[in-house]
């Protein structure tokens, strides 16, 4: 499977999904491969701290790859790993747009306080036009960094609702000190110890996605 984690929001936990994603899947036994296709590194970095700070180093590999490179270096990876993650940051980038034509699965978190829920339409459009190269593409949205309770949460779930081409996940990413507790530690939130609140809601979310891939 290949996951895409992106958006044209920064600050929505786009890299935050796809570290925690990789930890996840090699917490499987999975032979993962994390891309990092974002100018930030953000996903470079959290794997160098990882390395750094566990005994059984990153149990996944990593790379950077941008712009055409994707199109030519990925299908061939897929040949060699099970799972392929790419980290493509929060704008509309030619790696973004690269990535979604090589992907089965795009995971586009959205913050529900803030201008994050004002791009739906131009992520739904980016979804689209990537659709008629790749037809197998599946566009994941879900809430991250959300409240305990609000109208916030609910108004958000149900613009994100209104979209024919985006799939929204019900299982939502709280606004957790785990998630940033877990990252400086080079850990998912499934290995931190003291909050498994976040752990339980991560797994949740990728069942019910993993759900939603296998009744179709």
């Amino acid at each position: 499977m290949i996951y895409t984690t992106g958006g044209i929001k920064g600050g929505s936990g786009k890299s935050t999904v796809a570290t925690n994603l990789v930890v996840l899947l090699t917490g499987l036994e999975r032979d993962v491969l994390l891309v990092d296709a974002d100018d930030q590194e953000t996903s470079t970095d959290f794997t160098a701290l990882r390395e750094e700070r566990t005994d059984s180093k990153a149990g996944y590999t990593a790379i950077q790859l941008s712009g055409t490179a994707i199109l030519k270096q990925i299908p061939k990876l897929a040949e060699r790993y099970q799972d392929i993650v790419i980290d493509t940051g929060g704008r509309d980038t030619d790696s973004q747009r690269a990535a979604l034509t090589v992907s089965d699965v795009y995971l586009v978190p959205f913050k529900p306080r803030s201008f994050d829920i004002w791009t739906i339409e131009k992520v739904q459009s980016i979804v689209e036009q990537a659709q008629v190269i790749n037809q197998k593409l599946r566009a994941f949205v879900f809430l991250n960094m959300a409240d305990p309770r609000g109208e916030e949460n609910f108004e958000a779930a149900e613009l994100l609702q209104q979209s024919e081409s985006l799939e929204f996940v019900k299982s939502t990413l709280g606004h957790r000190k785990a998630f940033s507790n877990a990252a400086a530690n080079g850990l998912g939130v499934l290995e931190l110890k003291g909050d498994e609140k976040a752990a339980i809601e991560f797994r949740n979310l990728y069942e019910s996605i993993q759900t939603s891939l296998t009744s179709r």
